[in-house]
């Protein structure tokens, strides 16, 4: 029996279907609506909280295999309690709960951005805006200034570093960006409907991408066939500039591209004002400062660790493009139809 939290994420909505095509027995956690992801026969979905521990125990009997791909996603100052209570205190629930269930192994999907960098000033000798490059090894700076979301997913691996001491097997995966044809009013799909709005503006910097496919792949290998635990590893299939991956997605789409580039004086007054709205309104900002100054330092995710343990070969960007703008599409169009 499998067990998966987030089933109704990106990551989570395409794992579950691709282990039920494996024959394998899957049971998913799951809060307000059980997600049309997968023949309702297939999976044992189970209601409640990440952090019910209770709950979690229950799940987890006869569990052989954990994937948790729950966690929450936000730049928005309202949302810095929340980050800290889903990936911190979920994760570490979890981890208790497996702890309980001798041989259970866990796959824990973190994020690059559990890595830290950005904030390195450019040593002497390195040529201006050189990127940084950034491996398994790099170590979290705990005197930089992090966002809060960085800093729970941080938090987070140390849940499932301090679960690997006392005896638990686990793995941990670093997607970047990941990039797969799900709702695009939420997550990393939403750069996609940016593109198919015809925005004229694009904000200078790198963005490190990977596609869901390449890591739903990974994930089970590196938990169901393989025996190396304690380890975390790098999920990156490409790096360029923002403004030519959303370039392609417009392309794709039949779409005009961005063509202004948004000046770093303005990105960096648009997202105080938006901080001002936010704290007056309640509402959450368009723009924050980690969303705003993000890509500005370049920073490459080397991923050569995962491909060597695994022989992997990451899809090709155009492709990745290809089938997200393809299922998008369709989805549109449907949804149009019903409307």
């Amino acid at each position: 029996m499998i067990f998966v939290t987030g089933g109704s994420g990106l990551v989570g909505s395409f794992l579950i279907p691709a282990l039920v095509a494996r024959g394998l027995k899957v049971r998913a956690l799951y809060r307000k609506q059980i997600p049309a992801i997968a023949p309702a026969e297939a999976v044992e979905w189970v209601e409640g909280d990440l952090r019910d521990t209770l709950l979690l125990k229950s799940a987890l009997e006869g569990v052989t295999h954990v994937f948790h791909c729950a966690g929450l996603v936000s730049y928005a100052p309202q949302d810095e309690e929340a980050l800290l209570q889903v990936n911190v205190e979920g994760t570490a629930a979890v981890v208790d709960a497996c702890l309980e269930q001798p041989g259970v192994r866990l796959c824990y999907v973190s994020s690059v951005a559990a890595l830290g960098g950005g904030s390195k000033t450019q040593g002497a000798g390195t040529a201006p805006n050189a990127p940084e490059v950034l491996d398994e090894q790099s170590k979290w700076e705990l005197g930089a200034a992090h966002g809060a979301y960085a800093t729970s997913k941080y938090l987070a691996e140390l849940e499932v570093w301090r679960g690997v001491s006392e005896g638990l097997w686990a793995v941990m995966v670093n997607p970047s960006v990941i990039l797969g044809p799900a709702d695009w009013l939420r997550s990393s799909t939403r750069l996609f409907r940016y593109a198919w709005q015809e925005h004229y503006f694009y904000t200078p910097g790198s963005i490190n991408v990977v596609d869901v496919r390449d890591v739903i792949e990974l994930m089970m290998r590196l938990t169901l066939n393989q025996n190396t635990a304690g380890e975390r590893y790098i999920l990156n299939g490409a790096t360029l500039p923002l403004q030519e991956f959303l370039s392609q997605a417009a392309t794709c789409f039949g779409k005009k591209p961005p063509t202004i580039e948004v000046p770093e004086w303005a990105a960096e007054t648009i997202w105080r004002l938006e901080h001002a709205r936010s704290l007056m309104t309640g509402a959450r900002p368009l723009i924050t400062k980690d969303t705003a100054r993000a890509g500005r330092h370049p920073i490459v995710y080397k991923a050569s660790k995962v491909q060597q343990a695994t022989g992997h070969q990451f899809r090709p960007l155009p492709e990745t493009i290809a089938w997200c703008c393809r299922e998008l599409k369709m989805a549109e169009r449907a949804s149009h139809k019903t409307s």
